[in-house]
């Protein structure tokens, strides 16, 4: 069983900053790739950024240069560094993680809410 701990949302103003950290636990953990997703009132989940377990990164273009994914193999933590936040950017954030057998798991999500 996985297990994927998130932390770090909460309610700030335009143009401060948040970190998000997610921390994945469960015997015989093989993970590929990690990362983040958000879902905004009444809109899909999509893709914020996810990194793979080589470091490569992948980002949507809406945060591009404003946030930062980033990864402690060793402690199976990924984290989100999200700088210049914006009200658009007021979301559910939802950790993800894809392991090694293509097995896909989800954090129970995090509020982020960015006021103008």
């Amino acid at each position: 069983q996985v297990q994927l701990v998130e932390s770090g949302g909460g309610l700030v103003q335009a143009g401060e900053s948040l970190r998000l950290s997610c921390a994945a636990s469960g015997s015989s953990l093989r993970i590929n790739v990690m990362g983040w997703y958000r879902r905004a009132p009444g809109k899909q989940r999509d893709l914020v950024a996810v990194i793979t377990s080589g470091g490569s990164t992948n980002y949507a273009d809406s945060v591009k240069g404003r946030f930062t994914i980033s990864r402690d193999n060793a402690k199976n933590t990924v984290f989100l560094q999200m700088n210049s936040l914006k009200p658009e950017d007021t979301a559910v954030y939802y950790c993800h993680l894809l392991t090694g057998w293509n097995s896909v798991y989800w954090g129970q999500g995090t509020q982020v809410t960015v006021s103008s």
